[in-house]
């Protein structure tokens, strides 16, 4: 085969191709658009975007109220702050700290947030990290004590915005629990066009949308 003959035949599938995307209406063009796209974003976009961005999960879908804040996307932050000062007093975190912290408002359950690599040694009190506890999923909680142990590396504290207190697991977060570092929330509750299908799974407690705790 000549490569002008290769090159007329890539065109002719490549012509057809670009149909079954973008003008044939019928049903077998919407399933190979579905197709298509779940390749696309399965095995090479999210591929690139882990290798860009440095973690195995560059975007998150917030699907816990732990880190909410009263009246989600209106949230008012000084109004939140009255009702949770007590709370991070006893971590010596004061209002003018917090202001200065990333993604200060808190995120919403359904949020989904843009994640990059968590470097240890950059990490500071305020940032929004993510990590392996053995829990169902991924926990995405806000750092509120380092400690420097030498040889172990460094160990983070962390607390969820919307929690009373902490969990069990989130007082020694070491350095190989991190999966990354939360610095943006991208799209506001579109995460829950996957969370409808086994948010109603979850104990009753934990279903639906958020309130202030």
């Amino acid at each position: 085969m000549t490569f002008e003959k290769g090159f007329k035949n890539f065109k002719k599938i490549w012509n057809r191709v670009w149909y079954l995307l973008w003008k044939d209406d019928s049903l077998k063009g919407w399933i190979f658009s579905i197709v298509f796209l779940f390749i696309f974003i399965k095995f090479i976009f999210f591929p690139g975007l882990s290798l860009i961005t440095g973690t195995s999960l560059p975007l998150a879908i917030v699907e816990s109220c732990s880190m909410y804040h009263q009246g989600g996307l209106f949230s008012s932050f000084d109004a939140w702050w009255l009702g949770h000062e007590s709370k991070y007093s006893e971590f010596a975190i004061n209002e003018l700290d917090f202001r200065d912290f990333s993604l200060k408002n808190g995120f919403n359950k359904g949020d989904i947030l843009f994640i990059i690599r968590a470097n240890p040694e950059k990490l500071e009190e305020g940032d929004v990290i993510i990590f392996n506890a053995n829990q169902r999923n991924p926990v995405i909680h806000r750092i509120i004590n380092i400690t420097d142990k030498g040889d172990e590396g460094r160990i983070f504290s962390t607390i969820g915005d919307n929690n009373n207190g902490q969990l069990e697991f989130e007082n020694r977060v070491t350095e190989d629990m991190l999966v990354g570092k939360a610095v943006a929330k991208i799209a506001p509750y579109f995460g829950w066009a996957k969370l409808i299908f086994y948010d109603w799974q979850k104990p009753v407690e934990e279903r639906g949308f958020c309130d202030e705790r």
